[in-house]
């Protein structure tokens, strides 16, 4: 135990995960493609959907691989091969990602299922390396948690040929969420890094931003105006607001030194990324004029109020306790901002200048609450 514990300290992000990252640039941009598919000024419901499966999808694979890395991970031969394997069928996925999603639906879910299949093949070869100990429990359920969502991922395969629906889809999603934080909550704490965990999610999230630069690059378009100058500017602090808010977080908040399975943190994670991902479309929305006022404007604010949401989830794994005016405070922020916003819904001037406001607001509300309550770094 006490071999387990120094090597847990030990434990660093490798180069070999951050190449195994950058495929996940690449996917992050395909899936937001999926929303643009306009029809009388609104986004199509199957785009909206496959966008949704989609982005779900990939940040839960990511997911599986990284918790392996985390408590399995020796960066050995074979370990880099399953990883770069992995790499070469989200290519598969990436490809398959675009608004004809449903005409490669079938190549989609093969490459989702190899996935799946090669994660759950990892952790049955570690089991040559644990007799009857927890982690051989542990071990076995996520295979067998892995092997069965690629079992309904199948089954979704023939719903939509038969059936051209793919609700079994969302449903392998949902499954492997589920069943991995009942079975994980099993989990001996110890076994995890929860510091090399949380800067795992730290950098995807920084992926993340990184497609969000890119979108705000296209305000600028093929000639500089005043006009694009100033939403260009305003994109761009909305992108540095959000991110200090998250910064705050990661720096001074969160306990990565805590001995903690990270189940919570990890799922807390796929849908801080998920709303960022939508505030980076709700900024494409802003400025197309094909896409009607309202659900651009209700999109937006549901965007930002729910990425917010759910960085405050994360105050379960604070190094200190919280007062109630911690979280009060920015709730009623949101209400303001969202009521702001429905007022000036028809000007876009008006709408942007408001989103980057709320952002440095709730940013200013967190870090000056950080530091009143002693949240030492």
């Amino acid at each position: 135990m006490l071999k387990q514990i120094i090597e847990k300290k030990e434990k660093k992000v490798e180069y070999v995960e951050l190449i195994y990252d950058l495929i996940f640039v690449y996917i992050v941009g395909r899936n937001n493609s999926l929303l643009h598919n306009i029809t009388n000024g609104f986004v199509n419901p199957a785009s909206v959907f496959a966008y949704i499966l989609c982005t779900l999808a990939v940040i839960q694979i990511w997911n599986f691989s990284t918790y392996y890395i985390n408590i399995y991970g020796r960066h050995s031969v074979r370990e880099h091969v399953f990883l770069f394997l992995n790499m070469f069928l989200l290519y598969f996925i990436g490809e398959a990602t675009r608004i004809g999603w449903y005409e490669h639906h079938t190549m989609y879910h093969i490459a989702w299922i190899l996935i799946l299949l090669n994660v759950a093949a990892q952790y049955l070869f570690e089991l040559r390396n644990h007799d009857n100990d927890a982690n051989r429990r542990q071990i076995m359920r996520m295979a067998f948690v892995l092997i069965s969502e690629a079992a309904v991922a199948g089954a979704a395969i023939f719903e939509y040929r038969f059936f051209g629906t793919s609700w079994l889809s969302l449903a392998a999603i949902l499954y492997g969420m589920g069943f991995v934080l009942l079975f994980g909550q099993r989990n001996v704490a110890s076994f995890v890094d929860f510091s090399h965990l949380s800067e795992r999610a730290m950098l995807y999230v920084v992926f993340t931003f990184g497609e969000m630069i890119i979108v705000v690059s296209g305000y600028f378009g093929e000639t500089m105006t005043a006009n694009s100058l100033y939403f260009a500017s305003m994109a761009f602090l909305i992108v540095v607001g959000l991110f200090l808010s998250y910064g705050v977080f990661y720096d001074r908040i969160i306990d990565r030194d805590r001995n903690t399975n990270g189940l919570l943190y990890m799922l807390t994670h796929i849908f801080i990324i998920f709303f960022l991902n939508n505030i980076t479309n709700s900024l494409e929305f802003m400025r197309d004029e094909e896409v009607e006022l309202m659900p651009k404007i209700i999109f937006l604010i549901a965007s930002f109020i729910m990425y917010y949401v759910f960085l405050f989830a994360l105050c379960g794994y604070s190094k200190n306790s919280l007062k109630p005016a911690f979280f009060l405070i920015p709730a009623l922020v949101s209400a303001v901002f969202a009521a702001v916003m429905f007022v000036f819904r028809e000007n876009m001037y008006a709408n942007i200048a408001v989103s980057v406001v709320y952002a440095f607001v709730m940013f200013a509300i967190i870090f000056v609450n950080v530091k009143k309550q002693g949240v030492s770094q």
